[in-house]
Protein backbone atom coordinates (compact mmCIF):
# COMPACT_ATOMS: atom_id res chain seq x y z
CA UNK A 1 0.00 0.00 0.00
CA UNK A 2 1.37 3.38 -1.02
CA UNK A 3 1.16 6.16 1.59
CA UNK A 4 1.06 9.68 0.13
CA UNK A 5 1.64 12.96 1.95
CA UNK A 6 0.24 15.68 -0.29
CA UNK A 7 1.20 19.37 -0.29
CA UNK A 8 4.58 19.14 1.46
CA UNK A 9 6.10 21.59 -1.00
CA UNK A 10 3.11 23.77 -1.79
CA UNK A 11 1.35 23.69 1.53
CA UNK A 12 -1.81 22.60 -0.34
CA UNK A 13 -3.89 19.52 0.67
CA UNK A 14 -3.43 17.89 -2.71
CA UNK A 15 -5.01 14.58 -1.55
CA UNK A 16 -8.21 16.40 -0.68
CA UNK A 17 -8.11 18.27 -3.99
CA UNK A 18 -7.75 14.96 -5.88
CA UNK A 19 -10.65 13.43 -3.91
CA UNK A 20 -12.89 16.38 -4.75
CA UNK A 21 -11.95 16.21 -8.43
CA UNK A 22 -12.64 12.45 -8.45
CA UNK A 23 -16.04 12.99 -6.83
CA UNK A 24 -16.94 15.15 -9.80
CA UNK A 25 -15.57 12.53 -12.18
CA UNK A 26 -17.64 9.82 -10.42
CA UNK A 27 -21.00 11.52 -11.02
CA UNK A 28 -21.74 9.46 -14.18
CA UNK A 29 -20.98 6.29 -12.18
CA UNK A 30 -23.32 7.40 -9.40
CA UNK A 31 -26.08 7.94 -11.94
CA UNK A 32 -25.46 4.48 -13.44
CA UNK A 33 -25.63 2.84 -10.01
CA UNK A 34 -28.87 4.68 -9.25
CA UNK A 35 -30.31 3.48 -12.57
CA UNK A 36 -29.21 -0.06 -11.74
CA UNK A 37 -30.90 0.05 -8.33
CA UNK A 38 -34.12 1.34 -9.88
CA UNK A 39 -34.08 -1.33 -12.59
CA UNK A 40 -33.42 -4.09 -10.05
CA UNK A 41 -36.39 -2.88 -8.02
CA UNK A 42 -38.55 -2.92 -11.15
CA UNK A 43 -37.36 -6.42 -12.01
CA UNK A 44 -38.21 -7.57 -8.50
CA UNK A 45 -41.67 -5.98 -8.77
CA UNK A 46 -42.38 -7.57 -12.17
CA UNK A 47 -41.27 -10.95 -10.84
CA UNK A 48 -43.56 -10.61 -7.82
CA UNK A 49 -46.46 -9.53 -10.02
CA UNK A 50 -45.84 -12.49 -12.31
CA UNK A 51 -45.92 -14.80 -9.28
CA UNK A 52 -49.19 -13.29 -8.05
CA UNK A 53 -50.84 -13.53 -11.46
CA UNK A 54 -49.87 -17.20 -11.75
CA UNK A 55 -51.13 -17.86 -8.21
CA UNK A 56 -54.40 -16.14 -9.16
CA UNK A 57 -54.65 -18.39 -12.22
CA UNK A 58 -54.04 -21.48 -10.07
CA UNK A 59 -56.67 -20.38 -7.58
CA UNK A 60 -59.41 -20.39 -10.22
CA UNK A 61 -58.51 -23.57 -12.11
CA UNK A 62 -61.32 -25.53 -10.42
CA UNK A 63 -63.81 -22.89 -11.58
CA UNK A 64 -63.01 -23.38 -15.27
CA UNK A 65 -64.63 -26.76 -15.78
CA UNK A 66 -68.06 -28.02 -14.85
CA UNK A 67 -66.75 -31.42 -13.76
CA UNK A 68 -64.16 -30.03 -11.34
CA UNK A 69 -66.57 -27.37 -10.12
CA UNK A 70 -69.28 -29.90 -9.38
CA UNK A 71 -67.23 -32.02 -7.02
CA UNK A 72 -69.11 -34.70 -5.12
CA UNK A 73 -69.23 -35.13 -1.37
CA UNK A 74 -70.58 -38.01 0.68
CA UNK A 75 -72.60 -38.11 3.87
CA UNK A 76 -72.58 -41.21 6.06
CA UNK A 77 -74.96 -42.06 8.84
CA UNK A 78 -71.96 -43.56 10.63
CA UNK A 79 -68.31 -44.30 9.87
CA UNK A 80 -68.30 -47.37 12.11
CA UNK A 81 -68.70 -49.80 9.21
CA UNK A 82 -67.59 -47.95 6.07
CA UNK A 83 -65.98 -44.77 4.80
CA UNK A 84 -66.68 -43.46 1.32
CA UNK A 85 -65.47 -40.98 -1.28
CA UNK A 86 -67.07 -39.90 -4.54
CA UNK A 87 -65.77 -38.95 -7.96
CA UNK A 88 -67.53 -36.81 -10.57
CA UNK A 89 -69.20 -39.97 -11.92
CA UNK A 90 -71.24 -40.39 -8.73
CA UNK A 91 -74.89 -39.39 -9.07
CA UNK A 92 -75.73 -36.28 -6.98
CA UNK A 93 -78.79 -36.75 -4.82
CA UNK A 94 -78.49 -40.55 -4.76
CA UNK A 95 -78.85 -42.40 -1.45
CA UNK A 96 -77.93 -45.99 -0.56
CA UNK A 97 -78.29 -48.38 2.38
CA UNK A 98 -75.06 -50.35 2.86
CA UNK A 99 -74.67 -53.45 5.03
CA UNK A 100 -71.25 -55.04 5.61
CA UNK A 101 -71.84 -58.78 5.98
CA UNK A 102 -68.17 -59.81 6.10
CA UNK A 103 -64.76 -58.33 5.52
CA UNK A 104 -62.18 -59.68 3.11
CA UNK A 105 -59.60 -61.58 5.14
CA UNK A 106 -56.45 -63.60 4.63
CA UNK A 107 -56.10 -67.07 6.11
CA UNK A 108 -54.14 -67.49 9.33
CA UNK A 109 -53.03 -70.86 10.69
CA UNK A 110 -51.00 -71.76 13.79
CA UNK A 111 -48.93 -74.91 14.27
CA UNK A 112 -48.76 -77.10 17.33
CA UNK A 113 -46.29 -76.01 20.00
CA UNK A 114 -42.75 -77.38 20.39
CA UNK A 115 -40.14 -77.03 23.12
CA UNK A 116 -37.52 -75.20 21.05
CA UNK A 117 -37.48 -73.04 17.95
CA UNK A 118 -33.81 -73.69 17.18
CA UNK A 119 -33.37 -77.44 17.78
CA UNK A 120 -33.58 -79.87 14.86
CA UNK A 121 -36.83 -81.46 16.03
CA UNK A 122 -38.32 -82.23 12.61
CA UNK A 123 -37.44 -84.55 9.77
CA UNK A 124 -35.77 -83.63 6.50
CA UNK A 125 -37.13 -83.87 2.97
CA UNK A 126 -39.81 -81.71 1.37
CA UNK A 127 -42.79 -79.62 2.40
CA UNK A 128 -45.75 -79.11 0.09
CA UNK A 129 -47.42 -75.71 0.47
CA UNK A 130 -50.62 -75.34 -1.55
CA UNK A 131 -51.75 -71.73 -2.11
CA UNK A 132 -55.00 -71.41 -4.00
CA UNK A 133 -54.72 -73.73 -6.98
CA UNK A 134 -50.91 -73.84 -6.97
CA UNK A 135 -48.71 -76.28 -5.02
CA UNK A 136 -45.12 -75.41 -4.15
CA UNK A 137 -42.42 -77.83 -2.97
CA UNK A 138 -39.94 -76.55 -0.38
CA UNK A 139 -36.77 -78.50 0.45
CA UNK A 140 -35.83 -78.92 4.11
CA UNK A 141 -32.27 -80.15 4.57
CA UNK A 142 -30.03 -80.85 7.52
CA UNK A 143 -29.63 -77.71 9.61
CA UNK A 144 -32.97 -76.40 8.33
CA UNK A 145 -35.20 -78.85 10.17
CA UNK A 146 -35.83 -76.67 13.21
CA UNK A 147 -38.93 -74.53 13.60
CA UNK A 148 -36.85 -71.44 12.81
CA UNK A 149 -35.28 -73.21 9.81
CA UNK A 150 -38.66 -74.20 8.37
CA UNK A 151 -39.92 -70.64 8.89
CA UNK A 152 -36.92 -69.25 6.99
CA UNK A 153 -37.37 -71.76 4.15
CA UNK A 154 -41.05 -70.86 3.69
CA UNK A 155 -40.31 -67.13 3.65
CA UNK A 156 -37.41 -67.62 1.23
CA UNK A 157 -39.68 -69.52 -1.16
CA UNK A 158 -41.91 -66.43 -1.42
CA UNK A 159 -45.02 -68.31 -2.50
CA UNK A 160 -47.69 -66.02 -1.03
CA UNK A 161 -47.56 -67.16 2.59
CA UNK A 162 -45.46 -65.56 5.33
CA UNK A 163 -44.23 -67.48 8.38
CA UNK A 164 -43.43 -66.19 11.86
CA UNK A 165 -42.72 -67.75 15.27
CA UNK A 166 -44.52 -66.84 18.49
CA UNK A 167 -43.89 -67.84 22.09
CA UNK A 168 -47.23 -68.30 23.85
CA UNK A 169 -45.72 -69.49 27.14
CA UNK A 170 -47.52 -72.87 27.13
CA UNK A 171 -46.80 -75.11 30.15
CA UNK A 172 -48.24 -78.62 29.92
CA UNK A 173 -49.87 -80.50 32.86
CA UNK A 174 -46.75 -82.66 33.24
CA UNK A 175 -44.61 -79.55 33.65
CA UNK A 176 -43.05 -79.66 30.20
CA UNK A 177 -43.14 -76.53 28.02
CA UNK A 178 -44.10 -76.28 24.34
CA UNK A 179 -44.46 -72.53 23.81
CA UNK A 180 -43.03 -72.12 20.30
CA UNK A 181 -45.52 -72.08 17.45
CA UNK A 182 -45.30 -71.11 13.79
CA UNK A 183 -47.95 -68.74 12.45
CA UNK A 184 -48.63 -68.85 8.71
CA UNK A 185 -50.42 -65.85 7.18
CA UNK A 186 -51.63 -65.68 3.61
CA UNK A 187 -50.69 -62.63 1.57
CA UNK A 188 -53.76 -62.67 -0.67
CA UNK A 189 -57.27 -62.03 0.56
CA UNK A 190 -59.74 -64.91 0.07
CA UNK A 191 -57.00 -67.34 -1.05
CA UNK A 192 -56.74 -70.49 1.08
CA UNK A 193 -53.54 -72.44 1.73
CA UNK A 194 -52.57 -75.77 3.29
CA UNK A 195 -49.30 -77.37 4.41
CA UNK A 196 -48.42 -81.03 3.78
CA UNK A 197 -45.47 -82.32 5.86
CA UNK A 198 -45.67 -85.94 4.77
CA UNK A 199 -42.52 -85.46 2.74
CA UNK A 200 -40.42 -85.00 5.90
CA UNK A 201 -38.84 -88.16 7.30
CA UNK A 202 -37.32 -88.68 10.72
CA UNK A 203 -37.39 -86.18 13.53
CA UNK A 204 -38.69 -86.30 17.05
CA UNK A 205 -41.63 -83.94 16.55
CA UNK A 206 -44.43 -83.46 14.07
CA UNK A 207 -45.70 -80.22 12.54
CA UNK A 208 -49.46 -79.82 12.36
CA UNK A 209 -51.36 -76.65 11.40
CA UNK A 210 -54.77 -77.86 12.44
CA UNK A 211 -57.87 -75.77 11.70
CA UNK A 212 -57.17 -72.17 10.54
CA UNK A 213 -57.70 -69.60 13.28
CA UNK A 214 -58.91 -67.19 10.57
CA UNK A 215 -60.53 -68.34 7.36
CA UNK A 216 -59.74 -66.71 4.01
CA UNK A 217 -62.94 -64.93 3.04
CA UNK A 218 -64.15 -62.48 0.40
CA UNK A 219 -65.75 -59.20 1.34
CA UNK A 220 -69.53 -59.35 1.25
CA UNK A 221 -71.75 -56.29 1.36
CA UNK A 222 -75.34 -55.53 0.53
CA UNK A 223 -76.26 -52.28 -1.21
CA UNK A 224 -79.99 -51.72 -1.04
CA UNK A 225 -80.28 -55.50 -0.35
CA UNK A 226 -78.22 -56.42 -3.43
CA UNK A 227 -75.36 -58.83 -2.58
CA UNK A 228 -71.91 -57.70 -3.75
CA UNK A 229 -68.64 -59.62 -3.26
CA UNK A 230 -65.04 -58.45 -3.49
CA UNK A 231 -61.52 -59.78 -2.93
CA UNK A 232 -60.63 -56.45 -1.31
CA UNK A 233 -61.98 -54.33 1.51
CA UNK A 234 -61.76 -51.36 -0.85
CA UNK A 235 -64.57 -51.50 -3.41
CA UNK A 236 -64.42 -49.20 -6.44
CA UNK A 237 -67.12 -50.71 -8.66
CA UNK A 238 -69.94 -51.55 -6.28
CA UNK A 239 -71.54 -48.12 -6.77
CA UNK A 240 -70.69 -46.03 -9.88
CA UNK A 241 -68.32 -43.19 -9.00
CA UNK A 242 -67.94 -44.33 -5.40
CA UNK A 243 -65.05 -45.85 -3.44
CA UNK A 244 -66.07 -47.76 -0.33
CA UNK A 245 -63.59 -48.74 2.37
CA UNK A 246 -64.94 -51.46 4.64
CA UNK A 247 -64.03 -51.15 8.31
CA UNK A 248 -66.24 -53.52 10.27
CA UNK A 249 -68.79 -56.23 9.54
CA UNK A 250 -72.07 -56.76 11.35
CA UNK A 251 -74.97 -58.63 9.80
CA UNK A 252 -78.15 -56.57 9.90
CA UNK A 253 -76.45 -53.23 10.61
CA UNK A 254 -76.95 -50.78 7.73
CA UNK A 255 -75.36 -47.42 7.04
CA UNK A 256 -77.04 -44.68 5.01
CA UNK A 257 -74.78 -43.25 2.29
CA UNK A 258 -75.81 -40.09 0.44
CA UNK A 259 -74.08 -38.35 -2.49
CA UNK A 260 -74.23 -34.57 -2.88
CA UNK A 261 -72.54 -31.78 -4.77
CA UNK A 262 -69.73 -30.41 -2.59
CA UNK A 263 -71.13 -26.90 -2.10
CA UNK A 264 -68.49 -26.06 0.51
CA UNK A 265 -65.78 -26.69 -2.10
CA UNK A 266 -67.58 -24.42 -4.58
CA UNK A 267 -67.81 -21.65 -1.99
CA UNK A 268 -64.13 -22.08 -1.11
CA UNK A 269 -63.09 -21.93 -4.77
CA UNK A 270 -65.11 -18.75 -5.38
CA UNK A 271 -63.64 -17.11 -2.29
CA UNK A 272 -60.20 -18.17 -3.55
CA UNK A 273 -60.95 -16.26 -6.76
CA UNK A 274 -61.53 -13.07 -4.75
CA UNK A 275 -58.38 -13.63 -2.68
CA UNK A 276 -56.20 -14.13 -5.75
CA UNK A 277 -57.70 -11.10 -7.47
CA UNK A 278 -57.13 -8.92 -4.41
CA UNK A 279 -53.47 -9.89 -4.13
CA UNK A 280 -52.88 -8.79 -7.71
CA UNK A 281 -54.82 -5.52 -7.53
CA UNK A 282 -53.39 -4.45 -4.16
CA UNK A 283 -49.83 -5.13 -5.34
CA UNK A 284 -50.22 -3.16 -8.57
CA UNK A 285 -51.75 -0.28 -6.61
CA UNK A 286 -48.96 -0.24 -4.00
CA UNK A 287 -46.24 -0.33 -6.66
CA UNK A 288 -47.86 2.42 -8.73
CA UNK A 289 -48.45 4.99 -5.98
CA UNK A 290 -47.14 8.46 -6.80
CA UNK A 291 -46.63 10.76 -3.83
CA UNK A 292 -44.44 13.65 -2.76
CA UNK A 293 -41.47 11.34 -2.34
CA UNK A 294 -41.66 9.98 -5.88
CA UNK A 295 -43.46 7.18 -7.67
CA UNK A 296 -43.57 3.43 -7.19
CA UNK A 297 -41.32 1.35 -9.41
CA UNK A 298 -44.30 0.40 -11.59
CA UNK A 299 -45.75 3.90 -11.65
CA UNK A 300 -46.44 5.18 -15.14
CA UNK A 301 -46.00 1.77 -16.79
CA UNK A 302 -48.76 1.69 -19.40
CA UNK A 303 -48.68 -2.10 -19.68
CA UNK A 304 -49.18 -2.63 -15.95
CA UNK A 305 -51.96 -0.08 -15.82
CA UNK A 306 -53.58 -1.89 -18.75
CA UNK A 307 -53.49 -5.19 -16.81
CA UNK A 308 -55.23 -3.59 -13.87
CA UNK A 309 -57.90 -1.98 -16.06
CA UNK A 310 -58.48 -5.22 -17.98
CA UNK A 311 -58.95 -7.25 -14.79
CA UNK A 312 -61.39 -4.67 -13.45
CA UNK A 313 -63.30 -4.64 -16.74
CA UNK A 314 -63.56 -8.44 -16.91
CA UNK A 315 -64.83 -8.43 -13.34
CA UNK A 316 -67.88 -6.38 -14.27
CA UNK A 317 -68.38 -7.62 -17.83
CA UNK A 318 -71.53 -9.77 -18.02
CA UNK A 319 -71.32 -13.36 -19.23
CA UNK A 320 -73.21 -14.60 -22.27
CA UNK A 321 -74.53 -17.79 -20.69
CA UNK A 322 -78.22 -18.62 -20.73
CA UNK A 323 -78.63 -18.82 -16.96
CA UNK A 324 -80.28 -16.28 -14.71
CA UNK A 325 -76.92 -15.39 -13.14
CA UNK A 326 -74.77 -13.47 -15.60
CA UNK A 327 -72.55 -11.26 -13.44
CA UNK A 328 -70.14 -11.90 -10.57
CA UNK A 329 -71.98 -9.30 -8.52
CA UNK A 330 -74.86 -11.79 -8.37
CA UNK A 331 -72.52 -14.15 -6.52
CA UNK A 332 -71.88 -11.51 -3.87
CA UNK A 333 -68.76 -9.89 -5.37
CA UNK A 334 -68.57 -6.30 -4.12
CA UNK A 335 -65.82 -3.87 -5.19
CA UNK A 336 -64.29 -1.83 -2.36
CA UNK A 337 -62.94 1.73 -2.57
CA UNK A 338 -59.37 0.45 -2.93
CA UNK A 339 -60.36 -1.71 -5.91
CA UNK A 340 -60.26 -5.02 -4.04
CA UNK A 341 -63.15 -7.46 -3.75
CA UNK A 342 -65.32 -8.48 -0.84
CA UNK A 343 -67.61 -11.50 -1.04
CA UNK A 344 -71.04 -11.14 0.50
CA UNK A 345 -71.41 -14.55 2.15
CA UNK A 346 -75.19 -14.37 2.32
CA UNK A 347 -75.58 -13.59 -1.38
CA UNK A 348 -73.07 -16.26 -2.38
CA UNK A 349 -74.70 -18.89 -0.19
CA UNK A 350 -78.15 -18.15 -1.60
CA UNK A 351 -76.88 -18.36 -5.19
CA UNK A 352 -75.25 -21.76 -4.58
CA UNK A 353 -78.21 -23.19 -2.68
CA UNK A 354 -80.95 -21.89 -4.96
CA UNK A 355 -79.39 -21.63 -8.42
CA UNK A 356 -76.39 -23.96 -8.59
CA UNK A 357 -76.66 -24.73 -12.31
CA UNK A 358 -76.60 -21.04 -13.16
CA UNK A 359 -73.60 -20.49 -10.86
CA UNK A 360 -71.73 -23.22 -12.74
CA UNK A 361 -72.70 -21.81 -16.15
CA UNK A 362 -71.60 -18.31 -15.12
CA UNK A 363 -68.17 -19.47 -14.00
CA UNK A 364 -67.35 -22.44 -16.25
CA UNK A 365 -69.51 -21.55 -19.23
CA UNK A 366 -71.67 -23.86 -21.30
CA UNK A 367 -71.57 -25.30 -24.80
CA UNK A 368 -69.94 -22.72 -27.04
CA UNK A 369 -70.05 -19.99 -24.38
CA UNK A 370 -67.01 -18.92 -22.37
CA UNK A 371 -67.42 -18.66 -18.60
CA UNK A 372 -66.10 -15.80 -16.48
CA UNK A 373 -63.43 -17.97 -14.85
CA UNK A 374 -62.30 -19.23 -18.25
CA UNK A 375 -62.10 -15.65 -19.49
CA UNK A 376 -59.77 -14.78 -16.60
CA UNK A 377 -57.72 -17.95 -17.07
CA UNK A 378 -57.04 -17.20 -20.74
CA UNK A 379 -56.05 -13.60 -20.07
CA UNK A 380 -53.78 -14.52 -17.15
CA UNK A 381 -52.05 -17.11 -19.32
CA UNK A 382 -51.56 -14.49 -22.01
CA UNK A 383 -49.92 -12.11 -19.53
CA UNK A 384 -47.66 -14.67 -17.85
CA UNK A 385 -46.69 -16.84 -20.82
CA UNK A 386 -42.94 -17.48 -20.86
CA UNK A 387 -42.84 -17.08 -24.62
CA UNK A 388 -44.79 -13.94 -25.38
CA UNK A 389 -46.32 -12.66 -22.15
CA UNK A 390 -46.12 -8.96 -21.31
CA UNK A 391 -44.38 -9.57 -18.01
CA UNK A 392 -41.80 -11.85 -19.58
CA UNK A 393 -41.07 -9.15 -22.13
CA UNK A 394 -40.70 -6.53 -19.39
CA UNK A 395 -38.32 -8.74 -17.40
CA UNK A 396 -36.19 -9.55 -20.45
CA UNK A 397 -35.94 -5.86 -21.35
CA UNK A 398 -34.85 -4.93 -17.82
CA UNK A 399 -32.31 -7.76 -17.74
CA UNK A 400 -30.79 -6.55 -21.02
CA UNK A 401 -30.63 -2.97 -19.71
CA UNK A 402 -28.90 -4.18 -16.55
CA UNK A 403 -26.29 -5.98 -18.65
CA UNK A 404 -25.65 -2.80 -20.65
CA UNK A 405 -25.32 -0.78 -17.44
CA UNK A 406 -22.85 -3.31 -16.02
CA UNK A 407 -20.75 -2.93 -19.17
CA UNK A 408 -20.83 0.87 -18.83
CA UNK A 409 -19.98 0.66 -15.12
CA UNK A 410 -16.93 -1.46 -15.87
CA UNK A 411 -15.77 1.03 -18.50
CA UNK A 412 -16.35 4.05 -16.24
CA UNK A 413 -14.56 2.42 -13.30
CA UNK A 414 -11.56 1.63 -15.50
CA UNK A 415 -11.49 5.24 -16.73
CA UNK A 416 -11.79 6.58 -13.16
CA UNK A 417 -8.89 4.43 -11.98
CA UNK A 418 -6.75 5.77 -14.81
CA UNK A 419 -7.91 9.34 -14.16
CA UNK A 420 -6.98 9.09 -10.48
CA UNK A 421 -3.51 7.82 -11.38
CA UNK A 422 -3.11 10.72 -13.83
CA UNK A 423 -4.13 13.34 -11.24
CA UNK A 424 -1.83 11.85 -8.62
CA UNK A 425 1.05 11.90 -11.11
CA UNK A 426 0.32 15.50 -12.14
CA UNK A 427 0.12 16.78 -8.58
CA UNK A 428 3.25 14.84 -7.65
CA UNK A 429 5.10 16.43 -10.56
CA UNK A 430 3.85 19.85 -9.46
CA UNK A 431 5.10 19.20 -5.93
CA UNK A 432 8.49 18.14 -7.29
CA UNK A 433 8.72 21.22 -9.51
CA UNK A 434 7.72 23.61 -6.74
CA UNK A 435 10.10 21.88 -4.34
CA UNK A 436 12.93 22.47 -6.84
CA UNK A 437 11.93 26.08 -7.32
CA UNK A 438 11.83 26.54 -3.57
CA UNK A 439 15.35 25.12 -3.32
CA UNK A 440 16.59 27.48 -6.05
CA UNK A 441 14.88 30.40 -4.34
CA UNK A 442 16.57 29.53 -1.06
CA UNK A 443 19.96 29.26 -2.79
CA UNK A 444 19.55 32.61 -4.55
CA UNK A 445 18.43 34.21 -1.31
CA UNK A 446 21.55 32.91 0.42
CA UNK A 447 23.76 34.24 -2.40
CA UNK A 448 22.16 37.67 -2.27
CA UNK A 449 22.65 37.78 1.47
CA UNK A 450 26.33 36.88 1.09
CA UNK A 451 26.87 39.52 -1.60
CA UNK A 452 25.14 42.12 0.52
CA UNK A 453 27.34 41.26 3.46
CA UNK A 454 30.50 41.50 1.34
CA UNK A 455 29.53 44.90 0.00
CA UNK A 456 28.78 46.18 3.47
CA UNK A 457 32.24 45.05 4.70
CA UNK A 458 34.18 46.76 1.88
CA UNK A 459 32.56 50.09 2.66
CA UNK A 460 33.95 49.99 6.18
Amino acid sequence: MTIQFGGLATGLDTSSIIDQLMNIERQPLTRLEADKTWLNNRLKAFTELDTRLKAFSDSIKDLNYRDTLLKRSTTLGSEEFITASASRDAVPGASYEVEVVSLARVQKSVSNGVASSSEALFGTGTLSLSVGEETHTIDIGEGENSLAGIMAAINKADVGVRAAIINDGTVNPDGSTTPFRMVLTGETVAKEFSLDVSGLTGGAASLDLGVPIQQATRAHIRVDSIDIYSDSNTLTEAIPGMTLDLRKAEVGATTNLAVNVDKAAIREAIEGFATGYNKVISFITSQSVINGEGGGVLGGDAGINAIKRRLQTMLTQPAENSGTLRALSQLGFETQKDGTLKVNEKTLGAAIDENLDSVVSLLAGEDGVEGVATRFKNYLFEMTSSGSGLLQGRKESITNNLKRIDTKVDAVQARLEQRQKTLEAQFSAMETLISGLNAQSSYLSQQMTAITNMMSGSKR
